[in-house]
């Protein structure tokens, strides 16, 4: 008998977390969410300029979060964009690994959730073509909605590729989150900072968002 009640419980329990999953879900695709916006950037971007300092949290504690299944912790809403703090460094610059490691800081008060890679286009152009998706990315990874905690970070990096001639030369870049259904909202402006914010690419690509810095090395 007591085998028969820790069954039912954990029956009962595993029903629970797929009806919290689905309502959790069925959120993501409400229309007061501007990340669930459409392709066009030109009529609704916003600009948001990134500084050198940490999240209004002071804190260098990492708690974003998976929630378990790759699903968004109960309750949390897609992130819009604006409660996010976005800054970049240009790293391993003219070295093999050159990148721009990307960081969204949550400044809001409560916790919302990100998926895929964000959409990124270099420079100011808003017509350019968003880079794709990189390769290097573990299978199915991009599927998750990792939730941000207010306070935490999540990470992602733009790879690039100078061969050395015929490349393009910037010094900031745009970036639009991606909702569930893969339509791109709003469009940020991100600056970089540190000594060497000029890059130059041939070929660039675009990583999923992570709880763990990219090439950290």
């Amino acid at each position: 008998m007591r085998t028969s009640r820790i069954r039912a419980v954990t029956l009962a329990g595993v029903t629970a977390a797929l009806a919290l999953g689905l309502t959790a879900c069925g959120g993501a695709d409400n229309g007061s969410s501007k990340a669930a916006g459409g392709d066009s950037t030109a009529d609704t971007a916003q600009s948001q300029s990134a500084t050198g300092g940490e999240s209004k949290a002071g804190t260098e504690d990492v708690r974003s979060e998976a929630a378990p299944g790759g699903t968004q912790e109960a309750g949390a809403q897609q992130c819009r964009g604006d409660e996010l703090r976005l800054t970049a460094v240009h790293r391993f610059a003219g070295q093999q690994g050159d990148h721009l490691l990307v960081t969204a800081s949550n400044e809001g008060a409560k916790p919302c959730w990100v998926t895929s890679y964000p959409s990124v286009k270099l420079g100011g152009d808003v017509d350019v073509a968003a880079l794709p998706h990189s390769k290097k990315d573990k299978p199915g990874s991009g599927g998750k909605h990792l939730t941000l905690q207010p306070g935490g970070k999540l990470y992602s990096a733009v790879n690039l590729f100078d061969y050395g001639s015929g490349h393009h030369t910037e010094q900031s870049f745009s970036l639009a989150l991606r909702g569930a259904d893969g339509q791109v909202g709003p469009s940020f402006s991100v600056a970089l900072k540190g000594a060497k914010q000029q890059f130059s690419w041939n070929e660039a690509d675009v990583l999923n968002w992570s709880t763990a810095k990219p090439y950290d090395f």
